[in-house]
């Protein structure tokens, strides 16, 4: 059978989301799948079930689509490092931090741990749905394009060009990639899917014919804009979600910071009626909101810098409501953060914290990534850890009057412990299940675009 890759004419095209939807569709149709990107760069990360480290997209993908999770599914993971350098994670572990010059140098020093990861998916499910990364057509790096080119060439994979409408210049870009693909990709194209359409979708009836007749591109589909709460993959992702906030009760605020990373943890806050979520991005008056959180971050001394540069952090000093730390954030609430490995900076930094918590917070060069049930704050919890920060009093959680912290991720994912933070806060907090509510959302948002897509040409194309 033929492995289908994603591609999307421009970035932020939706190639995560269709990636899961066109899985999840050709799973239903009795084939096992799996999802797969070769490359990612993301500070969204998750810990796999073999206790390796992923983007978020592909473990929101697997868990979807009930692929159990490991490196496999995202070989290479780039993430904002010290300087211009990133943290490059290879088959799950990090190996080296590399200035981005010197990695797209040694890149085909790459390719092998694509290969094996790939080829251990291709030979374990039926359909192998390849997500690619921004254009796959930018001609001054097409030789080093890992996730689009590279798997797309070398595996013969079947191809899905993803255009999003709403930006604009949704015809040039459709006829600008189909035409600069290389041939033998050309002709590998199944056809293209029209994304985000707002409105009456026979106003793009013409448009239809045009891409059809005149570039020659079968249309797949026109889907509508449908807001999606999950997956959030990076900050862009995030600021476009939607929230019921007719009976919140309590108002919540998320400190976004320059290198805040996994977004994934509000999640439930975003589909929680009961809150009233806020990202924060300048030193404004917090005495509205009941509770602040301090999200993780993937810089934490530059985030905790940025704070005091901003004048948030005195904010937060002198705040008397609740305070929530989430690893990179926890770390902030220690007396002091000492990187004396350089692991984010570019020169040994020690830099004062929040002081709440009576310790010192050491990098360490080992990273801690892990995946299991947890006992905090008196929940029983499932949840990770991805950090380098190690506290010798404190090496999970903290709990003192209003101010709390743990470096565990997924944390509001729990309704038990949900349920009791938000309860002290007020007693007319109602708890919901969340894992219920966010597959049923998971499930009406796929039969929806399913609706509006040419599935037997989807299915015609995996033996062709």
């Amino acid at each position: 059978m033929n492995n289908i890759s994603i591609f999307g004419t421009s970035s932020d095209a939706g190639k995560s989301t269709l990636t899961f939807v066109i899985a999840k569709i050709i799973q239903d149709m009795g084939f096992s799948v799996a999802p797969f990107k070769a490359q990612n760069v993301s500070n969204n990360a998750f810990v796999c079930d073999d206790k390796s480290e992923i983007a978020v997209a592909q473990y929101f993908q697997a868990q979807i689509l009930g692929v159990k999770t490991s490196y496999h599914l995202n070989p290479v993971l780039l993430k904002s490092g010290r300087g211009s350098a990133a943290s490059l994670i290879v088959e799950g572990k990090v190996v080296t931090n590399k200035d981005v010059r010197e990695y797209y140098r040694d890149l085909d020093l790459l390719k092998p741990a694509v290969k094996r990861s790939f080829e251990y998916l291709d030979a374990k499910y039926d359909v192998v749905v390849c997500e690619g990364a921004g254009s796959p057509v930018e001609l001054n790096l097409m030789d080093k394009d890992l996730s689009n080119i590279f798997i797309a060439d070398y595996y013969n994979t079947k191809i899905i060009l993803i255009a999003n409408i709403e930006k604009g210049g949704v015809f040039a870009s459709i006829y600008g990639v189909y035409n600069l693909l290389p041939k033998k990709l050309r002709q590998n194209v199944i056809g293209v899917i029209v994304n985000k359409f707002r409105g009456d979708l026979t106003l793009f009836d013409e448009g239809i014919r045009i891409i059809e007749e005149d570039f020659k591109i079968p249309v797949l589909g026109v889907l509508p804009y449908k807001p999606f709460n999950f997956g959030f993959e990076d900050s862009q992702s995030l600021k476009n979600y939607i929230q019921n906030k007719d009976k919140a009760i309590i108002n919540v605020a998320v400190i976004s910071y320059p290198y805040m990373s996994n977004f994934n943890d509000f999640e439930p806050l975003v589909s929680d009626y009961n809150i009233n979520l806020e990202f924060i991005e300048a030193n404004i008056p917090l005495d509205k909101y009941q509770m602040i959180i301090l999200p993780g971050s993937k810089l934490v001394i530059k985030d905790l810098q940025w704070l005091k540069k901003t004048g948030l952090f005195k904010s937060i000093k002198d705040y008397k409501n609740e305070i929530f730390g989430i690893c990179g954030g926890y770390e902030m609430l220690f007396n002091f953060l000492d990187d004396k490995y350089s692991l984010e900076n570019e020169k040994p930094t020690k830099e004062e914290g929040f002081s709440f918590i009576d310790d010192i917070m050491i990098f360490k060069k080992e990273k801690t990534l892990e995946k299991k049930e947890y006992k905090i704050f008196d929940c029983s919890v499932k949840g990770f850890e991805i950090h380098h920060g190690k506290s010798a009093k404190y090496p999970l959680y903290y709990e003192n009057k209003n101010i709390k912290g743990t470096f565990v991720h997924a944390i509001f994912d729990n309704d038990n412990l949900r349920d009791k933070i938000f309860k002290k806060i007020d007693k007319r907090y109602k708890s919901f299940n969340f894992e219920t509510h966010k597959q049923e959302a998971i499930s009406d948002f796929i039969l929806e675009l399913k609706k509006k897509l040419n599935v037997e040409k989807i299915k015609k194309s995996l033996y062709e």
